[in-house]
């Protein structure tokens, strides 16, 4: 009998430690998770002044120590890229080639756009349960946090996994039109988010012959084609010659990873307190 009632105070004593985490500890970290996403999403927006103000462009020199082969100065206005500038040593004989964004031209950064819409997604399903709103049930926080944690995952992904394309999508893609003077035949560019960097790819190529008694195995999509890649553009088939890659450290892009990393943390912690009831004999907080 003493065994049943002391059980019986033990279920009292973890009810009333689960309903005041369903209703003072859960919103509390809610509203530490908006906060930090509030800020992670102001990184991407980087607003001049109040918030409606234009974005504000920052400058970033894109090269690699121990080599002056390609130098880029990049200017990057929130997720687009409003100026390039990209200097060329051509190996063959260190020929120099200059060529730039046309003043009308931008180049979004799709990688950011996605991120920060996943970013504003989280806060948006956070803000939808406001400090008066009552969870019933462990189940109902956890359902909530997966859902945020999926939307912080897919924006973390989206900056640390570039998109794989082929030579030929980058061959066609409307990047190759931006610049002036227009790229050469033989130069292809590519420009992507990895991690907390902004990064330039430059391939150049050759003209496979008809006659080479090479086998033409065209290769498939990758985040960097190695020398020796091949492919066919229009009617000409091409072998990736030299490959540079340059890049630079977007401070703001890993601020903004940090609150991902925190953000996913503070929801993980919360899960594994809801489940802690769960392991408790014949208790159900669900």
């Amino acid at each position: 009998m003493a065994a049943a009632m002391a059980t019986q105070g033990e279920r009292a004593v973890l009810e009333e430690e689960f309903k005041w985490l369903l209703q003072e500890e859960v919103h509390a970290v809610l509203q530490q998770l908006q906060d930090i996403l509030k800020e992670a999403s102001h990184r991407f927006a980087l607003p001049t002044g109040g918030s409606g103000g234009a974005v504000k462009q920052e400058n970033f020199v894109l090269s690699t120590s121990g080599t002056d082969q390609v130098k880029g100065v990049m200017t990057l206005q929130g997720d687009a890229l409003c100026q390039a500038d990209v200097n060329l040593k051509m190996p063959r004989n260190n020929q120099p080639l200059h060529f730039a964004f046309r003043e009308d031209k931008q180049w979004k950064l799709q990688q950011i756009q996605d991120a920060r819409n996943h970013v504003n997604q989280a806060i948006y399903l956070l803000m939808n349960r406001d400090v008066n709103y009552q969870f019933k049930t462990g189940l109902e926080v956890l359902k909530l946090m997966d859902a945020v944690m999926l939307q912080l995952s897919r924006a973390r992904n989206r900056l640390t996994t570039p998109a794989t394309l082929t030579l030929p999508e980058i061959a066609s893609s409307g990047l190759t039109k931006m610049f002036t003077p227009a790229l050469p035949p033989d130069i292809l560019v590519n420009f992507y988010i990895n991690l907390n960097k902004l990064c330039l790819t430059v391939y150049q190529l050759h003209v496979m012959q008809p006659s080479t008694t090479k086998n033409f195995k065209p290769a498939g999509g990758s985040v960097l084609h190695n020398p020796g890649a091949m492919f066919e553009f229009g009617s000409q088939r091409y072998e990736v010659n030299h490959v540079h890659k340059v890049e630079c450290v977007v401070p703001w892009l890993n601020d903004a990873l940090v609150f991902f990393t925190v953000s996913l943390q503070l929801c993980q912690q919360l899960k594994d307190k809801i489940s802690v009831f769960s392991s408790y004999w014949n208790y159900r907080p669900y």
